[in-house]
């Protein structure tokens, strides 16, 4: 199978997570396009969806999908059943890289309001340690000199995002040659940087459920199991 049918096959497998009937959190992404595709053609009806960035939001209304908004979805205290993403890199404990596409902070503020986080993926993204993905860094503009040399403290090479903002307005720094083997320490220290926004670290709050993409089919793994 190619990487594409992978991540394809990944994605139609989590037509089965969904709740029929509920509010959905939508990620972005190239897996995560194959899985609004499915979820229009074949998947349960749902309430509506909250996204992750404003491409996941077109193509979800190109399919009649509705797209809510998170403030609307949680009112009374309610929380999203489950939220389909997808990653760049996740390692044994659940633990994930993400932001690739750019979307690193919106996705982290739905993930953070949903039960379930269920990842979608081809079997590539698998690794025994994070990092050989570079590591997003979305922050405030005036700021990139700074987390450039605390970067560089860590023994990580700093490098814009050339020609993209954000969703929200702001650039992106890329981590290179970073070997991450506490994921959720670097995502607490790299967080507390005056000036960052959002770091791709996805430990804190990692995957519950991985379906990956295989030659020999999906294989479904959830995390502590």
């Amino acid at each position: 199978m190619s990487p594409d049918d992978k991540k394809r096959a990944a994605a139609l497998a989590a037509l089965d997570e969904i709740t029929p009937g509920a509010l959905l959190g939508v990620g972005t992404g190239s897996t995560v396009n194959h899985f609004i595709d499915a979820l229009a053609e074949r998947g349960p009806a749902i309430a509506g969806a909250v996204s992750s960035s404003e491409a996941s939001s077109a193509r979800l209304r190109g399919y009649g999908i509705a797209v809510v908004s998170l403030e609307q979805a949680l009112v009374g205290g309610a929380r999203l059943g489950c939220y389909v993403d997808g990653a760049d890199e996740i390692d044994p404990g659940f633990a994930m890289i993400k932001g690739g596409g750019g979307a690193l902070t919106r996705e982290k503020i739905v993930a953070a309001a949903a039960e379930r986080f269920v990842c979608i993926i081809d079997d590539s993204k698998r690794v025994p340690v994070l990092g050989a993905f570079a590591l997003p860094v979305e922050v405030i503009g005036m700021a990139v000199p700074l987390v450039t040399d605390w970067a560089r403290e860590l023994g990580a090479q700093a490098c814009i995002r050339e020609g993209f903002v954000t969703d929200n307005g702001h650039p992106i720094l890329d981590l290179n040659g970073l070997r991450i083997e506490d994921p959720t320490a670097l995502e607490a220290r790299i967080s507390l940087w005056p000036g960052v926004v959002t770091v791709g670290l996805f430990a804190a709050r990692g995957a519950d459920v991985c379906l990956t993409g295989t030659d020999s089919g999906v294989e479904r793994s959830v995390r502590g199991g």
